[in-house]
């Protein structure tokens, strides 16, 4: 069984920054990427950001330049720095756990951006 927990969720005004961690433990042989992935009332999940273990980067089309993903995937970690931040980013935000014994994810923090 693995355990992923988030972190860093709030309320924000738009221009703003927020910073999300994410956290696995548990029975976890190896990891080979890590992600946040966000879902706004009525629509579907989507990546936001993921990296995997040999450090490949990957971001959605409406994070870019705005959105930077870091960590330590062998410390089982990552963290998500979000910039300039938009109305449209609200969301909950999720982190994924991808493992040889299959996909994790974590309960999902609220990122609210509003004035």
């Amino acid at each position: 069984q693995v355990q992923v927990v988030e972190s860093g969720g709030g309320l924000v005004q738009p221009g703003g920054s927020l910073r999300l961690s994410c956290a696995a433990s548990g029975s976890i042989v190896s990891i080979y990427a890590m992600g946040w992935f966000r879902q706004a009332p009525g629509k579907q999940r989507e990546l936001a950001a993921s990296m995997t273990r040999a450090g490949t980067e990957y971001y959605g089309d409406s994070v870019k330049g705005r959105f930077t993903i870091s960590g330590d995937i062998i410390k089982n970690t990552i963290n998500l720095q979000m910039s300039s931040l938009k109305p449209e980013d609200t969301a909950v935000y999720y982190c994924k756990v991808v493992t040889p014994q299959g996909d994790w994810w974590g309960q999902g923090t609220q990122v609210t951006v509003s004035s």
